[in-house]
């Protein structure tokens, strides 16, 4: 059975869904005010592998993960300027523009690293109406009260407030005695902005709607509140988020769910550690964020930093390093080599299949199941997987059945580690070249041969000798 850590009680428990068979998931997704670093794109890794995890466990999955094109100010919490406004400015853009721009990158990276995408990817902008509807909500249940700069949310009358992270409100403002003075209309140091007037420094605020309370704009939080309700219903199974989501903007989604009755229940709050880069904080002064464009421009391949983050296990730290992305280079050739040189193997003309590999399917399987139902532990299904090729690779022959069902297998881990290069049909050109350069071999003209070889690298294939393989030979893009 799949156990999973859950934040909110702070041990691993059993996984029962809401609904027999069906697991409902949210995840916070990003603010497309910028490029998303390659820290980022290890949550978006990580929601993407509880999606997959829980498909190969056989669950159906209706998942959601919002796009935040509003509201997200620099502070994080209810100072500063909205990030979408700020970079708006600084590119001389509209902030619709800056979403649009930035969403689109983020996409893209989404289909470079062979992330499923969620069943809906909503914005805030898109879902305003729901998001006045719970403030609406809020004021009149009494759990919100109205300020000359917005609405917010009186985390006093959430008796709960703080369970998440473990904090009591009294700890909450003892670590943020300096906030007092930046608002001294609010009735706790810990209430939020549910609505944002366009007032003071929001006075020229693009983005704006009107409300029944005052034209402005949502806060950062209750989108994610109004979303959860709409896509999943009032009890879903999972929210997804980084760790540093846990004292604020979940803390704060708690309670506007539960307060509003939109989100009575969600069984399961989990959260990915961060990403280092060589033991350090990602910051620009330091000169160490990377996005997965940087990857790529230094030649690696984003499907190799996702095999890295696999590597490790989602609740710890991962610490990124060059060296770290080259071992994710070797390992998915090795990977992906391994599964082509399955396809195209020549099998044995013995019919019978060796009762060996059965046992070594079924046991490797055993081994990867349990890795994933233990909190979904990819490290251990990772390291199952690369045993798994190295007993193959000792057995010299091997029937049909035996080459299908190795195949098989591969296929069927991948369905959570997104790692296999899907083998497309090789151009007649670069065959063409192959069939040259095994001719060329045959009569052991070496240079030509190496002649041919660089052709073919040219063209963005790599050409791999493979005594096992029907042609002799195999074709890698």
């Amino acid at each position: 059975m799949l156990q999973l850590y859950n934040t909110l009680t702070r041990k691993k428990e059993d996984f029962k869904p809401v609904k027999n068979g069906e697991a409902k998931i949210y995840s916070c997704g990003p603010t497309v005010y910028s490029y998303q670093h390659i820290g980022n794109m290890r949550a978006a890794i990580f929601q993407d592998t509880v999606r997959r995890s829980l498909k190969f466990l056989g669950y159906k999955v209706i998942s959601v993960q919002n796009i935040t094109d509003v509201g997200h100010l620099t502070s994080d919490e209810d100072e500063g300027e909205d990030k979408m406004e700020k970079a708006a400015k600084k590119e001389n853009k509209n902030p619709y523009e800056i979403a649009e721009f930035y969403t689109n990158i983020y996409t893209n990276d989404l289909k470079r690293l062979n992330i499923e995408f969620p069943t809906y990817m909503p914005k805030a902008t898109e879902e305003i109406p729901e998001q006045i509807e719970m403030v609406e909500t809020l004021l009149k249940k009494d759990f919100a009260y109205k300020t000359s700069d917005g609405i917010y949310f009186d985390v006093a009358k959430f008796k709960d407030y703080g369970k998440l992270s473990g904090q009591t409100l009294a700890e909450k403002q003892e670590n943020t005695q300096e906030r007092i003075e930046q608002n001294s209309e609010k009735h706790n140091q810990q209430d939020f902005a549910l609505w944002k007037f366009t007032t003071g420094e929001n006075k020229n605020h693009i983005m704006k709607w009107n409300a029944p309370f005052g034209e402005g704009f949502p806060g950062w939080h209750i989108e994610c509140s109004a979303m959860s309700a709409k896509y999943l219903g009032k009890e879903f199974d999972i929210h997804t988020g980084g760790i540093e989501h846990i004292p604020v903007h979940h803390e704060n989604e708690i309670a506007q769910n539960t307060c509003s009755g939109a989100v009575t229940k969600v069984n399961f709050w989990i959260h990915n550690a961060h990403l280092q880069v060589n033991s350090e904080k990602m910051s620009k002064s330091l000169g160490n964020v990377y996005t997965i464009q940087d990857l790529i421009d230094q030649g690696y391949s984003p499907i190799a930093f996702r095999e890295l983050v696999l590597r490790t296990h989602y609740r710890k730290s991962l610490n990124f390093t060059f060296e770290s992305l080259k071992t994710g280079v070797q390992n998915i050739k090795k990977i992906n080599s391994f599964y082509q040189k399955i396809q195209n193997q020549e099998a044995t003309q013995n019919p019978k299949s060796d009762e060996n590999i059965g046992q070594i399917i079924q046991n490797t399987e055993k081994v990867f199941t349990k890795g994933i139902e233990d909190d979904l532990n990819t490290s251990i299904a990772m390291a199952s997987l690369y045993e798994f090729m190295n007993k193959i690779n000792k057995i010299q022959n091997i029937t049909q059945l035996d080459l299908n069902k190795i195949k098989e297998y591969l296929e069927k881990t991948d369905i959570v580690l997104g790692l296999l290069e899907k083998q497309e049909e090789t151009p007649k050109e670069i065959i063409n070249l192959a069939e040259e350069r095994k001719i060329a071999k045959e009569n052991k003209d070496w240079s030509k041969a190496d002649e041919l070889r660089n052709q073919i690298e040219e063209k963005g294939y790599t050409i791999k000798d493979d005594k096992t393989s029907k042609t002799g030979y195999i074709i890698i893009k």
